[in-house]
């Protein structure tokens, strides 16, 4: 009998990574974008629920206009928050199991080292405190529920850093990128990995598969070290490249405050799910193969 799995989200990069995906044979997928499912309205996320009775369900829908939310929390905060507390408890009610995916903006980014996956959440935006809200609600739900964080996604297509970078070098020959904020690249591919691991074991109603894990690209970067890989991996292949001015974040003032540290622990992920995350450069190597096929 097919698993029937719900992916809440059609064109952001991980719902878009998870239709390009060999999905599990087994699985019938189904892709809901704002029109069929609104995260903005939690009231009619229920009936929505009980008409497609999914026995999975993917989030990855969110609001994700980091510096726009300091000016419309409260948008942020329905579809990031509210959103997924009434998806969390839909999903409760007909007893389908739920993976969210959130952020690292939900840590404060200044503790040195790797975050755990319970240290304290201190978000320091108003993306950060919506998306808190909303694992706080899926928490609380006690939904069959995973929440996995994740940091510096991108891919190969649409807007993402290694695509503007790609597209600002066609135009540049120097492009200033900061140089103090640390974190992990990762690959809309790899993260859509991670979250089919995810469901597949949560499915299966194994207790350790419940609750929040982190899953990024392996290694660290900072966003000028990650441009810096993106330039040497155009010139191999004859395109544009820019030369990358290191700054710092004071230099390139944004109205939402950004991590400084983004690094979080990885080894809970790979232990229970039995995925290794995929070194970033690495990644990044497959990811610009991928748009050279796309060129």
């Amino acid at each position: 009998m097919p698993t029937n799995v719900l992916v809440v989200g059609r064109t952001g990069q991980l719902a878009r990574a998870l239709a390009k995906r060999v999905a599990p044979s087994d699985w019938r997928l189904r892709f809901y974008g704002r029109s069929e499912l609104d995260l903005s309205d939690p009231g009619l996320i229920q009936a929505k629920i009980e008409a497609a009775l999914p026995d999975i369900v993917i989030n990855a829908a969110a609001y994700t206009a980091v510096d726009a939310a300091e000016t419309d929390q409260a948008q942020a905060d329905r579809v990031n928050g509210d959103g997924p507390g009434a998806l969390a408890r839909a999903c409760t009610n007909i007893g389908a199991s739920l993976v969210h995916v959130s952020t690292d903006y939900v840590f404060d980014g200044e503790t040195p080292g790797r975050y755990a996956v319970n240290a304290p959440l201190n978000p320091q935006s108003a993306y950060g405190r919506s998306k808190a809200l909303g694992e706080t609600q899926i928490l609380q739900s006690g939904a069959n529920a995973a929440i996995v964080r994740t940091s510096w996604v991108y891919t190969a297509e649409g807007m993402n850093f290694v695509r503007t970078m790609l597209n600002l070098a066609e135009t540049r020959d120097e492009i200033s990128v900061v140089h103090d904020q640390v974190g992990a690249p990762t690959w809309s591919a790899d993260l859509a990995d991670a979250v089919v691991a995810t469901a597949r074991k949560l499915a299966q109603c194994a207790p350790e598969a419940r609750g929040v894990f982190h899953f990024a690209g392996a290694g660290e970067a900072t966003w000028a070290v990650f441009a810096e890989a993106v330039f040497e991996e155009a010139r191999a292949r004859g395109w544009p490249a820019a030369r990358v001015k290191r700054v710092t974040s004071a230099e390139f003032p944004r109205p939402a405050k950004r991590p400084a540290n983004s690094l979080m622990d990885l080894a809970p992920f790979e232990a229970t799910f039995g995925l290794k995350p995929r070194e970033w450069r690495e990644a990044l190597h497959l990811c610009m193969d991928e748009i050279t096929r796309e060129r």
